[in-house]
């Protein structure tokens, strides 16, 4: 049975993360549980409706599912990434820490050092060390289904909701957060996937250096479709893509979500996301706290998850999802098999 066990956690280590990052959660009867996990969010926090977001979303369930308690910390800069897992490592009390980010495998590498009895799982890094489990994705492989969705539709005479495609200008745009290697991944596997589909189609790009700037991502993404002629606009960026929805809505135009469905964790704007790169942060999360609770947690592992073990993938809006004509799907649909066959290789860099 799962007891509901969000109190607030006392110690003079607990104290310090509750006071420095606002830490809600607990264990209510301390030791009762079958597993204690530490959850470190990457900066820009919960609420984002998207990667750290899928990140509550596995914690969540396993709380549902096993006799678990976790408790939770959201850094405001990477600077505090550091002391936010230490202070976790420090109290003793968690079975299980899990960094979600790649900006924290630098400082998970000098933790996991200092505390070698401390189990830690990290999404989106390899950390090599014999107590951090490593999670990675095919973000190259789930981009490449939506740029190959994008460069379909782009030369199409497309309407659907509140947008619709401009089939003259063939340009189709990708907004990223911080101008990083696995964000670049993202734009990598996209612009694989236009050029699959259509070689004469233009991909404009622009990395706002934030996953946290709605207003520096509405900005961008207004660029592309007014100055730029992009009809559909790609986001890799958090919270910012937030952004990339309002521009497509005020401009008539569609965007491409990431991370969960956002066609349903932003139903405001259901009426121009046409579709969105889901990477299942929420299996990683899951998976390492499910070990942890059967005691078969192994760390010096890293775990990947792409298309074939659907750890990301295209799924289609929730409004506009009906009105993609069958024949484009389908063509997404033997790429997707013909990437876990071997035959198409997506590249990760650009």
């Amino acid at each position: 049975m799962v007891r509901d066990r969000r109190t607030i956690l006392k110690g003079t280590a607990i104290a310090g993360l509750t006071a420095m990052a606002g830490c809600v959660g607990g264990f209510g009867d301390e030791g009762s549980a079958d597993a204690q996990v530490g959850m470190v969010y990457a900066t820009g926090g919960l609420g984002d409706d998207s990667f750290n977001d899928m990140a509550q979303q596995g914690i969540q369930q396993a709380e549902e599912d096993f006799d678990l308690a976790y408790d939770k910390t959201e850094p405001g800069s990477e600077g505090e990434f550091p002391s936010a897992q230490r202070d976790f490592a420090e109290s003793g009390e968690y079975d299980l820490i899990s960094c979600i980010g790649y900006a924290q495998a630098e400082a998970l590498t000098e933790n996991a050092e200092q505390y070698p009895d401390q189990n830690f799982m990290i999404v989106d890094s390899v950390v090599e060390a014999d107590n951090v489990r490593s999670y990675v994705f095919g973000e190259p492989e789930g981009s490449f289904q939506v740029g190959h969705l994008a460069g379909l539709l782009t030369t199409e005479e497309f309407s659907a909701g509140a947008g619709e495609t401009n089939p003259d200008a063939n340009v189709v745009g990708f907004v990223g957060g911080t101008e990083s290697t696995l964000i670049e991944s993202f734009q990598a596997g996209f612009e694989a996937g236009v050029a699959y589909a259509n070689e004469d189609a233009e991909v404009v790009s622009s990395y706002i250096g934030s996953f946290n700037d709605t207003a520096q991502g509405q900005e961008a993404a207004r660029t592309m479709y007014q100055e730029q002629d992009a009809d559909i606009v790609f986001h890799a960026a958090g919270r910012t893509g937030i952004g990339v929805f309002q521009a497509a809505q005020e401009e008539g135009r569609f965007a491409i979500g990431v991370d969960d469905d956002q066609s349903l964790s932003n139903p405001d704007f259901a009426d121009v996301i046409l579709a969105s790169m889901v990477k299942r942060v929420d299996t990683a999360v899951y998976s390492a706290t499910e070990s942890v609770v059967d005691d078969a947690f192994e760390g010096g592992q890293t775990e990947t998850l792409g298309l074939e073990e659907e750890g990301v993938g295209a799924t289609y809006g929730d409004e506009l999802g009906d009105e993609i004509p069958q024949e484009i799907k389908d063509r997404v649909a033997e790429s997707r098999q013909a990437i876990i066959d071997g035959e198409i290789d997506v590249p990760s860099e650009l």
